[in-house]
């Protein structure tokens, strides 16, 4: 999961001439941000239901988590994720109970029970006796995260020299010479 800012340059870009390189104004006016979210399948290298969106809330989380287990409802899951507080939310955990037939007495948020902490929501998430699991990184290991790279790569090749007027932009590709659609990007890892 992360934001995209829809920047627009204050100026023109002036193009690369002979003896003299591309010239991007380094003033922007920023129109506002959207959240990528996108999981990738380390096995194949493919990503799986990525989602633009305004927001990045524990709901719009579990939404995508349960997009990406409708992909193959039977099968057991493991996702790597760093420890943002929506990846050990209420929402990501009543969905991980709900698809495991797990029971619903799962406590209180910030009560009693399994939702009483993050650190007990993060344990229950990352029990390997469940079918649907998570496995959280070390702090500052993002890096070890195949999707972060991909965002990266998607970041320093597409929208780094980007010119995006609205937001909706960002989705449509307009105002830069390749299309910002997140599939076309392909395999995350990809170089």
């Amino acid at each position: 999961m992360t934001g995209i800012q829809a920047l627009e340059r204050a100026a023109p870009t002036k193009p690369l001439r002979p003896g003299c390189p591309e010239r991007r104004e380094h003033e922007y006016i920023r129109h506002g941000t959207l959240s990528l979210i996108a999981t990738c399948n380390v096995a194949t290298g493919q990503v799986l239901v990525p989602a633009l969106g305004p927001t990045r809330t524990e709901a719009d989380f579990a939404a995508h988590i349960a997009q990406v287990i409708d992909t193959d409802p039977e099968a057991s899951w493991l996702f790597l994720a760093d420890n943002l507080n929506t990846h050990q939310s209420e929402a990501l955990v009543r969905l991980v109970a709900a698809r495991c037939g797990l029971p619903d007495d799962l406590g209180v948020k910030s009560q009693v029970g399994i939702l009483r902490s993050m650190p007990t929501r993060a344990a229950f998430l990352s029990d390997p006796a469940h079918r649907i699991h998570f496995l959280y990184t070390s702090r500052h290991t993002s890096w070890l995260n195949q999707i972060e790279l991909w965002f990266s790569i998607l970041v320093r090749r597409v929208l780094k020299r980007g010119n995006f007027a609205p937001t909706a932009a960002l989705v449509q590709g307009r105002g830069n010479r390749r299309r910002v659609r997140v599939h076309e990007s392909g395999l995350c890892g990809s170089t």
